[in-house]
């Protein structure tokens, strides 16, 4: 008889893979890696993000990372810019390429009816072939003699997050630094080039996906790593792997897969306060987000809001200005709860501000 893993159960399931349980004793590109990647279009939400899921996590460990090519800023998952590890970066991008090039399209599919994407692709990795970083704009404008019609947003999109693997140069995304996104190509910035696709209809590089997604999201249903990846051609790697997994339900019926040894705490694990940055991917990296915010507060999972994790769930959301957290409960707090949620936020805000000037301040509770 299959095993039904209540919300709860998939609460904490999810939190010991996102270390969020307990905060883990790793490198930041270890973390990294373990986590898939962080989603990170805002270029200073990762280091929160860190912040929330390691122990001693020191930001400018992180930067040196960055400025040392061992993780990199580039469109991947869901076309959304991650970041992830120079290793991942270059053997996921093949397999990201359909994908992205059939989200742009979506976006454009009028604006570059009749351009053949391969000519712009090679016109695109000429221009750049110099080695000289561009903004997407730059780029566009190079080419628009040739294309006038689509227009810079259209052309620019579609070759930097689709048709040519580019990275954004630091200084965006390092530690408390201000940059514009400039691009290089992925292959010459990390000096070796993309891992090429498997040509003998065998897809080793789905199967790890599949792998790796379960490690750091599981137990989860396919929907799920769809919506994590945005790929929709992973069915075939994960029948490829069935035999070596194992499965659940969930309270719905849905079928969940998981790797057989990976951490199920009990339900009634205690969970502590956490801070969760902008779109992070303990809740945007699955269809049913339900596991970690409620329904009536899903769409503060696209809008960019900042969440606090009180007992595993989206309890209020948070801002940071000027040295003070300011925490914005979406029920009301018990008086433990808000006391562990002011402890965590006073920790943060000395995060944030190196100590200086920090407090947190509570808010009145919303509803909706």
């Amino acid at each position: 008889m299959t095993v039904v893993l209540d919300s709860r159960a998939l609460n904490r399931a999810t939190l010991a893979r996102q270390l969020l349980l307990d905060r883990a004793g790793l490198p930041a590109l270890d973390a990294v890696a373990h986590l898939g990647g962080m989603q990170a279009q805002e270029p200073q939400e990762p280091f929160v993000g860190l912040w929330s899921r390691l122990r001693a996590f020191d930001p400018a460990e992180l930067s040196e990372l960055l400025a040392g090519r061992q993780v990199v800023r580039t469109h991947l998952m869901r076309r959304t810019v991650h970041l992830v590890t120079a290793a991942d970066a270059l053997a996921w991008r093949a397999r990201h390429d359909a994908m992205l090039r059939q989200r742009v399209l979506g976006n454009y599919r009028r604006e570059l009816d009749g351009v053949d994407l391969g000519e712009l692709a090679a016109a695109g990795r000429a221009v750049l072939a110099d080695g000289e970083p561009r903004s997407m704009t730059e780029l566009a404008r190079a080419l628009a003699d040739r294309w006038p019609e689509p227009g810079p947003r259209a052309l620019g999109e579609m070759l930097v997050a689709a048709l040519v693997p580019v990275v954004q140069l630091p200084p965006r995304g390092l530690w408390r630094t201000k940059g514009g996104v400039r691009n290089v190509p992925l292959s010459s910035w990390l000096g070796r080039e993309i891992d090429p696709p498997a040509v003998d209809g065998t897809d080793p590089v789905g199967q790890a996906l599949v792998r790796r997604y379960l490690a750091a999201f599981g137990p989860a249903a396919t929907a799920d790593l769809r919506a994590w990846s945005g790929l929709a051609g992973l069915p075939a790697a994960v029948a490829a792997l069935r035999e070596e997994l194992v499965s659940f339900r969930d309270e719905r019926g849905r079928e969940l897969l998981d790797l057989p040894d990976a951490p199920r705490p009990d339900a009634d694990t205690p969970a502590p306060v956490r801070f969760l940055p902008a779109f992070d991917n303990a809740i945007l990296g699955f269809q049913d987000r339900g596991r970690i915010i409620d329904d009536a507060h899903r769409g503060l999972s696209v809008t960019g809001a900042r969440v606090v994790l009180v007992d595993g769930r989206a309890a209020a959301t948070w801002t940071a200005k000027d040295g003070t957290v300011t925490v914005a409960p979406l029920r009301a707090f018990s008086r433990a709860e808000r006391a562990a949620v002011a402890e965590e936020g006073q920790a943060l805000a000395s995060f944030l501000s190196d100590g200086e000037s920090d407090r947190v301040a509570m808010a009145p509770a919303t509803s909706g």
